[in-house]
């Protein structure tokens, strides 16, 4: 039922009402019979029937996947639904892939019994992800509410198109470029730093949220995507937003707005389950009124940035090393598709890193050991705030400690917790077929948490599992695939270098100047937090933490 035929069932009633009220009127129910009428009533008809196939006898008894094994439970009719959406994006799949007995595939039902496949083990990753990459795409209606805000650009776009955007953007995100990034990443960090720290400072002559030990309260996700923000405007567009400065710029709260999880925001995703995606983002609802002037800011934004380089290109002037000015120069790209790609990066280059520092710094209160074990090294190897020094890759790059916590974050809580893609034609997965428009899930929540790939104690944030196994630098796991969240192949983050990068610089800098402790300790407990998923998943009341500037960094 995820997608409805609405024209292919029109057919039949449109045929067939003609037909009856032509040649057997007598056959109808209504002495003066119409073809409205009649339409509307086959066409009723056809569709209960057809649904009561779809929901209830396909799935059980012709589904050619009805032998792979599922979890158990599940209603009648809706499936797995009501557990799905009682938790958190990617939970129940944790669950299921640890006690669910599987060869790389557990199916399991969604809203109205449609199925999904969820691939498990590394066999069947390396299948969806490389091998077969292009068999999978994304569903139609991802493409088109993410679009609205991304662009068409190479996360979205599918088949040759990806691979000639992928090509050409390729040299933006080569390591020989990124490192000369390092120093805007430490910069915009030391910037964020010294802003939150005058804020402190305020709070405390105001005696404002502030407490006998002179601790701040601040939202971290907020402050996160400030930062984030700068440094990918810089990054990529070669432009300052001013976020950390300033929470109000337009750019700021255009973002803030749209990635805040609300209610109108489900509704809308869960339409676009039900209906097409042309009638649900035209919906007189306030949710799509503030995507589309959203968009409208975003896309002028990129457009006259993009214009001002090209003059300089023109002018043989264009010396800047951000991605759009690599880019450019390729000359593979028109202008409205470096819209897209621009879009791509200034929503999910800032929003999936603020994510990653939400999650981090939750992590260290919870492990104050470790996050006073990372403050000593970064105190050790990096210079004080105060101090005007360019950070290199170099130094970052050898901070042991600083790259196995950000890498457990990224395995404990990755940003993105759950991946959709639907069979583009009929293929198989791990010897299992597989027709065409099945919807396969890929879930780095559950993989990541994958005791058979992370051993017994894959459900504790340790970021010693980087540094002390022989196969550290897969975190102990036995392959890459155990690892998925930047996925693999083709189609994996284009900006994984990058983000890591952004990452390290950031969480170096708030750590060194600052001490962490959660607001409320109870409602911040792992058994306790509300987790909000959507295309990031976070704390679905934000983070609120307590710092302290901790002296002599």
């Amino acid at each position: 039922m995820s997608s409805i035929p609405f024209k292919a069932l029109a057919v039949a009633p449109a045929l067939s009402s003609y037909v009856l009220v032509q040649h057997r009127p007598d056959a109808l129910l209504f002495s003066r019979p119409t073809y409205l009428g009649t339409f509307v009533q086959l066409y009723f008809l056809e569709f209960i029937v057809w649904a009561i196939y779809k929901v209830m006898l396909y799935p059980r008894f012709f589904s050619p996947m009805r032998h792979l094994p599922k979890p158990p439970g599940g209603s009648f009719w809706n499936g797995h639904w009501k557990q799905i959406t009682e938790n958190a994006t990617g939970q129940p799949m944790i669950e299921w892939v640890k006690n669910v007995p599987n060869n790389g595939i557990i199916r399991y039902n969604g809203m109205f019994n449609s199925e999904r496949l969820l691939i498990t083990n590394p066999k069947a990753l390396s299948e969806v992800l490389v091998t077969k990459n292009y068999n999978f795409v994304k569903p139609g209606y991802v493409t088109t509410f993410l679009g609205r805000l991304l662009g068409v650009g190479v996360l979205l776009a599918e088949g040759d198109e990806h691979k000639q955007q992928r090509k050409n953007l390729m040299p933006a995100f080569a390591f020989r470029h990124i490192k000369d990034l390092y120093p805007v990443f430490w910069n915009k960090s030391r910037d964020a730093v010294v802003q939150m720290t005058e804020d402190f400072e305020k709070a405390a002559v105001k005696n404002i949220e502030q407490d006998a030990q002179s601790q701040w309260t601040f939202e971290v996700g907020e402050w996160a995507s400030r930062a984030t923000l700068d440094i990918i405007g810089i990054a990529a567009l070669g432009e300052d937003f001013g976020s950390i400065a300033d929470p109000d710029t337009e750019l700021s709260k255009t973002y803030r707005i749209v990635f805040k999880p609300s209610k109108a925001a489900q509704l809308l995703g869960l339409l676009g389950l039900l209906l097409p995606s042309w009638l649900v983002t035209r919906l007189p609802i306030k949710r799509n009124g503030e995507i589309e002037a959203a968009a409208a800011i975003i896309r002028a934004t990129c457009r006259q940035r993009i214009r001002d380089k090209r003059n300089k290109l023109e002018k043989n002037a264009l010396t800047d090393v951000d991605i759009l000015s690599i880019a450019l120069k390729s000359g593979g790209f028109s202008e409205e598709n470096l819209v897209d790609q621009m879009m791509t990066f200034l929503a999910a280059g800032h929003e999936t890193t603020a994510t990653a520092m939400t999650w981090a710094i939750y992590m260290l209160c919870l492990n104050p050991d470790i996050q006073t074990r990372l403050r000593n090294e970064i105190r050790e190897k990096l210079p004080g705030l105060e101090e005007q020094c360019d950070i290199t890759s170099q130094i970052i790059d050898n901070m042991p400690y600083l790259n196995a916590v950000c890498n457990e974050v990224l395995r404990y809580y990755p940003p993105v917790p759950l991946t959709i893609r639907d069979t583009c034609r009929d293929t198989t997965i791990v010897g299992e077929f597989v027709p065409k428009g099945t919807r396969v899930i890929l879930c780095p929540w559950a993989i990541n948490k994958d005791t058979a790939q992370w051993g017994p104690d894959a459900a504790k944030f340790n970021p010693d599992r980087w540094l002390s196994s022989p196969a550290s630098a897969n975190g102990g796991a036995p392959n890459n695939y155990s690892f998925l969240t930047f996925l693999h192949g083709p189609r994996s983050c284009i900006g994984q270098k990058f983000a890591q990068a952004e990452f390290a610089c950031l969480l170096a800098a708030w750590v060194g100047r600052f001490e962490y402790t959660l607001k409320n300790e109870e409602e911040y407990d792992e058994r306790n937090i509300l987790i909000k998923g959507g295309v990031t998943a976070k704390p679905e009341k934000g983070l609120f933490v307590k710092a302290k500037v901790v002296a002599g960094w």
